[in-house]
C-alpha cells in the first residue's frame, strides 16, 4: 500500500510543520516582550526598534499557519486528537500575534518614554512584567507537553497579575497627585501595565486551550477555576 503510506507520511509531516511554526511563533513572541521590557527597564531606543521591526514576522507566520491548518482540515478531513490539535493552533496562533503587538505598544511607549526623566518610584513594574513573562513561558511549555496541570495552575496565576495591575494603577495614581508633572510619564507606565495585564490574559487563554487539546473539554466560561471574567 505505497500510496496510502504515502499520504499518511505527507499527513504527518504537514502536522509536524504546523507544530514547529507555532513553536517559532510561540518562541517569538515570549523573546518580544522580553526584549521590549529590557528595553524598558534598561532604556534602550535600539532594542525598543528591533521590537517593533519583528512584528512583520509575527504576522506572516501567523499567515502562514491559518494557510497549513485550513489545508489540511479541508485536504486531510483529521478526528479526534488531530483535529483538536489543529482547532487548538488556530486559536493559540491569535493569542500570539496579539502578544507580539502587545510586544511593540510597549516599545513604542519606551521610545516615548526615554525621552523624558525616569520615574524611579514604581519598582512594582518589572516585578510585573517578570510575572507575566513567566506565566506566558509556561503557557507554551504546557502546550509543548500538554501539561494540564500547568495549564490550569496558569489561569488562577492569571488573577495575581491582575492585582499587580490594580496595585500600580493605585500607586501610580497617587504618585500623580503628588506630582502633577509626572501625569504623562505616569500614563505611559499605567499603559505598560496594562499591556502586561492583557499578555498574561492571553496566556491564559493558551492554557486553556491546552485543556482543550488535551481532554477535549472547553473550559472558556467554566466556573471550576477561579479566573475573573
Amino acid at each position: 500500500m505505497p500510496d496510502l503510506d504515502h499520504t499518511r507520511t505527507y499527513y504527518e509531516h504537514q502536522l509536524r510543520q504546523l507544530r514547529d511554526k507555532l513553536l517559532l511563533m510561540s518562541y517569538n513572541a515570549e523573546r518580544m516582550i522580553s526584549d521590549s521590557i529590557h528595553s524598558f527597564v534598561n532604556r534602550r531606543p535600539a532594542l525598543a526598534e528591533e521590537v517593533i521591526n519583528r512584528d512583520d514576522e509575527m504576522d506572516r507566520l501567523e499567515i502562514e499557519i491559518d494557510s497549513l491548518g485550513y489545508e489540511i482540515l479541508a485536504l486531510e478531513q483529521p478526528v479526534g486528537s488531530d483535529l483538536r490539535f489543529i482547532a487548538t493552533t488556530l486559536k493559540i496562533v491569535k493569542d500570539l500575534e496579539r502578544i507580539g503587538d502587545i510586544a511593540v505598544n510597549i516599545a513604542e511607549r519606551v521610545l516615548e518614554l526615554i525621552h523624558e526623566p525616569e520615574l524611579k518610584r514604581l519598582i512594582d513594574l518589572p516585578i510585573m512584567a517578570d510575572a507575566a513573562q513567566k506565566i506566558l513561558k509556561q503557557s507554551v511549555d504546557a502546550f509543548v507537553n500538554s501539561d494540564v496541570e500547568l495549564a490550569e495552575k496558569i489561569i488562577v496565576n492569571d488573577k495575581m497579575v491582575d492585582d499587580m495591575y490594580e496595585q500600580i494603577f493605585r500607586k501610580t495614581l497617587t504618585y500623580m497627585l503628588e506630582d502633577p508633572r509626572s501625569i504623562s510619564r505616569a500614563l505611559k507606565l499605567i499603559f505598560i501595565a496594562k499591556h502586561l495585564e492583557r499578555v498574561a490574559d492571553h496566556s491564559a487563554n493558551i492554557a486553556e486551550m491546552v485543556v482543550f487539546l488535551v481532554r477535549g473539554e472547553d473550559i472558556r466560561h467554566g466556573t471550576h477555576l477561579d479566573r475573573p471574567r
